[in-house]
This record gives structure tokens, sequence and C-alpha cells, in this order.
């Protein structure tokens, strides 16, 4: 567990359950997947549909909870692009609308840096987003990532072409650099 003030990043719990599945998977549109890789298809499934996958979000060393004052807002995780080379690539959702453009994630993402490099025997962490998630951008900028990758319109979403970008920072920077 991780805590920034009121802020607290940690193991999902059984007791999490069933506000996960309200924010993540109740709606067949919900508000965060405008912004959330929206150009992926994104279906609603039923409490108890979620129950029977419950063991892909419990107690996971790759997939935590983002917690406010004891009300879980979202979720924060990685995976392997590559793993013997140790290649990690982490992703973020805050899916209540009303913590967006707080801070919180740029707090959740310095605390899940700090986790990983800290677990981890990684050289570099990193992210990808696409062009219309400017706040995404902002955060990596914010924490001193660099831009490392832009594919040129290779995301389609609502008519528009948009690119994809991908964010990392080495472990070396990070410690360097600690901006926040």
């Amino acid at each position: 567990m991780y805590q920034d003030k009121e802020l607290i990043v940690r193991p999902i719990k059984e007791e999490d359950l069933h506000r996960l599945w309200t924010l993540a998977f109740k709606e067949e549109s919900p508000e965060w997947k405008k912004w959330d890789a929206p150009y992926y298809a994104h279906k609603a499934i039923t409490y108890e549909e979620f129950l029977t996958k419950k063991d892909r979000y419990l107690e996971r060393e790759d997939y935590w909870a983002i917690v406010v004052e004891g009300e879980l807002i979202g979720t924060v995780g990685y995976y392997w692009e590559h793993e013997p080379s140790k290649w990690l690539e982490m992703g973020i959702v805050i899916y209540a609308p009303n913590y967006w453009s707080g801070g919180y994630g740029t707090r959740v993402i310095k605390l899940w840096i700090d986790h990983l490099f800290k677990k981890m025997p990684l050289v570099r962490v990193g992210y990808t987003t696409w062009s219309g998630n400017e706040r995404m951008i902002k955060i990596g900028e914010k924490l001193g990532m660099t831009m490392e990758g832009r594919m040129r319109k290779c995301r389609y979403y609502n008519g528009v072409y948009y690119d994809s970008i991908r964010m990392g920072i080495l472990r070396e920077e990070w410690e360097e650099n600690q901006v926040i």
C-alpha cells in the first residue's frame, strides 16, 4: 500500500468488487471510456458475470485500487510488453469523473512508478495513450517522462484519426528528477 495524504493505492479487496463493477462494467458506454482507449469496444456485464472473473482483480500484484477517502475511484496496473527484457507498461483509469483534473492521476502515477522501481529490477517504466487524451500526456510531462514514440493517425475514433503516444522514463531519470 502507498499513500499520499487522502489518496491510497493498494491491492483490490473483496469489499471493493461491487464498487469496481459499478464504475467499470455496469454501463455499456461509461463516461470514462471516452478517454481510455475509446477505439476499443467496451461491453457491460452483469455483477454475477463479473464475480465469475474476480480472480482477475483480487489481491494481484499487477492491478491495484485507487482509493480516495475510503472510496474506490479507479485502478492502476501494469503488464509485460516483453518480460525477459523487463519491458513493462502501466495503465491507469480514474472511473469517477468528479476526480478528473484534480491532480489525482499525477499523484497515482508517481506512487505507482515509485512502487514499480522499488519492487522490480526495471530499467524503464512507460505507458501508451492516444493524442485525444491530453491529460494523460500532461501527466507524463509533469513527471519528467519522455515522449518515446508517436505513431501518427493510427487510432480512429468518432470519425477522426488520432496518434498513439508512448511515454516512458528510465530509472536513473526518475531517481534524478523527482519533480513532485
